[in-house]
This record gives structure tokens, sequence and C-alpha cells, in this order.
């Protein structure tokens, strides 16, 4: 995995309008196995090449989830980072991920209430440049006055 800043944590003190990070993965047949693994989704047109070339994808694709849980491990781990809690994400998928494509995805923030400390992150994932997922994100993020 390739990102842009090291693993931890931004408390609410410190972060900006306009603040980013990203990542950058690639998807593999064993992290599609995987997923269908852990979350019991074996959805041949994830896992069975013969069934997903007659479906409209024409091959094997990634599980939108796989594909959004990239967007959960940038806030849990760079922004705002550790100790973060989730609180609401919303997520339109836009084109399908396939075994093999190199994932971008990036979160970047666009409003903040200090007082709550609640942060709100637009989200976007991207194969070739070309947008596959986008949605917001809320979270309670991380403040010093509590360590």
């Amino acid at each position: 995995m390739l990102d842009n800043l090291p693993r931890g944590t931004i408390c609410i003190e410190d972060i900006e309008m306009g603040m980013s990070r990203h990542l950058r993965k690639q998807v593999t047949d064993r992290d599609i196995e995987l997923f269908a693994e852990v979350s019991t989704d074996h959805n041949p047109v994830h896992m069975d090449d013969d069934y997903a070339r007659d479906t409209i994808f024409a091959g094997r694709i990634a599980h939108g989830m796989l594909t959004a849980g990239l967007i959960s491990a940038v806030i849990g781990e760079q922004l705002p980072g550790h100790g973060t809690v989730y609180m609401g994400q919303s997520l339109k998928f836009l084109a399908p991920v396939r075994p093999g494509d190199m994932v971008y995805a990036e979160v970047k923030v666009i409003d903040i209430d200090f007082a709550k400390r609640r942060v709100r992150l637009d989200c976007h994932c991207a194969v070739d440049g070309k947008k596959v997922l986008v949605g917001e994100a809320t979270v309670l993020a991380p403040s010093r006055k509590f360590d």
C-alpha cells in the first residue's frame, strides 16, 4: 500500500479545511477471497470467472464494500487517524473495480464542527483517474483534551 503520510492521529485541534490524505492499493484475487470469507458474501460475480463473464460486468469484480474499506483505511489510519469514530457514510458506486486494479482512495475535509469534534469528509476512489466511488463521511475526531 502506498500513501502520502504516515499513520497516526491528527487531533481535532489540528484539522484544517481542505486537508486531505490518500492511499493506493492494488486489489488482488486474495483480497477478494478474504473479503468474501470475512463478509460471507460469496456472490459469484466476485468469485466465479465463468459466471461473471455472462453478467453486465463481463468479468469478475471486487466487492463494492472492499473498495469502500479503503476509504475507511484512510480515515482510520491517516485523517483523522487513530481514535476516530465513524458516525456516518454515504456511498455511490460509479464503476466496478476489477482484480488487479490499482485503487486510489482519498478523503478531504469539507466541514469542521470543533465544539462537537465532528469532521465531514468528501471521499472518493478512482482507478486510472476515473472515479469508481464517491461519498461523504462524518466522523468524531480525537482530541488532545481527552488523551
